[in-house]
Parts: structure tokens; sequence; C-alpha cells
């Protein structure tokens, strides 16, 4: 059994999803929105980042993480926000012992819709479906869990094929 803890950073609100691989299937285990007090200096966001995940980490004993890379969207100062929330899930994730594997947004997108430039709704909508959930996840949530769903399907891909994955790193 493995659990894989997806993550979608961000220095507001960051979401995680964990997904069970089992012989039956992939199985949906929790998934949410760690909520960042937005009137606190960043450092002090991080560390309720860092103490929410550890407390994620210690409920559900993921031993992998995939976590979405930073793309540039808004500003250059909310790029260095979100590399920041990245980092600090990353440093968690590892030195908690897990396998650390980033995704870019677009091999997210591509794993688990079939397309690069898939919407929100697209992403949602699939994830629901892949993971047979009665609800739709929020956004965050659902990028989390298609960040999971990203990994579990490459490590499907380089099992069957005895490959690596293109534009994925791993880290130790």
């Amino acid at each position: 059994m493995t659990v894989i803890l997806g993550i979608d950073p961000g220095s507001r609100k960051t979401g995680f999803g964990l997904v069970e691989v089992t012989q039956a299937g992939n199985r949906y285990v929790s998934s949410g929105v760690i909520k960042l007090p937005v009137d606190e200096p960043l450092a002090l966001r991080l560390k309720v980042l860092a103490q929410a995940l550890n407390e994620i980490i210690d409920e559900f004993s993921p031993t992998v993480a995939a976590i979405e890379e930073v793309f540039m969207n808004k500003s250059a100062g909310s790029a260095l926000k979100l590399g920041q929330a990245r980092g600090a899930a990353m440093v968690i994730c590892a030195t908690r012992e897990l396998e650390v594997f980033e995704y870019a947004t677009r091999q997210i997108k591509q794993a688990v819709v079939g397309t690069g430039g898939a919407t929100k709704d697209q992403v949602q909508h699939m994830v629901t479906r892949l993971l047979r959930l009665p609800a739709t996840p929020g956004e965050d949530a659902s990028d989390a869990l298609a960040a999971a769903l990203c990994h579990i399907s490459g490590e499907a891909v380089r099992r069957a094929t005895g490959a690596q994955a293109f534009a994925m790193r791993r880290l130790k």
C-alpha cells in the first residue's frame, strides 16, 4: 500500500490531497485546504503550513509527495511567495523521509485531463470521476489530488516501460 500526498502550494492557501494506490485501483483518502493567516508575516504563514503538513503526514503516513512546480502567473512578488511556500512544503516532506517529486502544471493537467491546457473546471471534473467522488472538491484540493494522480500515472508508465518520465525530478 502506497499513499501519495499531492500538494498545490500557495502563500495564502495550500491544497492537499491523499490517494492510496491499491491492487484494486486508486482510492481517495482525504483532501482539503490549509488556510494560512494572510494578516501575518510570511514566516508565520510558513510555520502554519509546516505544522499542518506535519499533522497530515502524522495522520495519513504517506510515503511519497507530488508537488506542483511554480509558474509565473500574476507578478514576480507573488511567484516568490509561492516559491517560498513550495520550498517549505518540500523541506517538511523531505525531512519526514517522503520521496518528493515535482511536476509542472501542464504535466499534471496532461496526465489527468489529457491536455496540458485544461481548465480548472476540467481538472476538477476528471479528479471527481477518476476517484469516484460523491462531490467535487474545491480547486486547491482538486489540484493537489491531480498532482497525486499525475505521479501515479507516471509510476505506471515507468513500471511498464522501464523508462524515466520526462520533466520529472526526484529529490532525496
